[in-house]
């Protein structure tokens, strides 16, 4: 008789854009996060998307790229819209607890951090967000994993990002109007999207 296998509780989609590539180093400058089932359903409304500017202290330096690309999220941080990186840990960590029934004792019941990459974002989380970490599974969903499968099982381009009708379509929760790169909440959407697109057309 097979053993009836137990689905992934949800999956924490999560992006960060950060000072600088050094991670041993790098700070938060931005985190956002969303939560799904494992049919990539949303666990909570729209409204209750966190999506949070990091204080950048007196006189913290990100690097040259940072500064020319992501000036306006720079000044956002350097200004009074921006929260402690412990505030931003408890407010995820809150999220969790509210639509994700965290924490649980077993790890195996714990929701999957998921997004593109994601293994940037979870060394930076390890490091500096612990109450959101402590709630995870050891596992990680990365979508640019089957991003590569598609790329060489199907000889195909990846799923266009920029393409606003293709994400509303693989993700219709989103309420995406523009494409917004190096943007924490759009990436995290977009991923769900491209993770959407590759389970219908590699997967089925």
């Amino acid at each position: 008789m097979n053993e009836t296998i137990k689905k992934t509780s949800a999956y924490v989609w999560f992006d960060a854009e950060f000072t600088s590539l050094d991670l041993d180093n790098a700070r938060l400058l931005q985190v956002a996060v969303i939560i799904t089932d494992a049919e990539l359903n949303r666990l909570h409304p729209e409204t209750a998307d966190l999506n949070l500017c990091i204080k950048l202290e007196e006189g913290e330096a990100v690097s040259e790229w940072v500064e020319e690309h992501l000036a306006e999220l720079v000044a956002q941080c350097r200004s009074d819209q921006a929260v402690s990186v412990e505030e931003a840990d408890r407010q995820i960590a809150a999220m969790l607890d509210a639509y994700a029934g965290t924490p649980f004792d077993s790890i195996s019941d714990r929701p999957v951090l998921a997004g593109n990459s994601v293994h940037n974002d979870w060394a930076l989380m390890r490091r500096l967000l612990p109450l959101f970490g402590s709630r995870l599974h050891y596992r990680l969903l990365d979508v640019s994993t089957i991003k590569i499968q598609w790329m060489d099982l199907k000889g195909e381009a990846p799923f266009d990002k920029d393409s606003v009708e293709l994400l509303n379509t693989y993700f219709p929760a989103a309420g995406i109007d523009a494409a917004n790169a190096h943007d924490a909440l759009f990436d995290i959407k977009a991923s769900i999207a491209e993770l959407a697109y590759y389970r219908r057309h590699l997967m089925a």
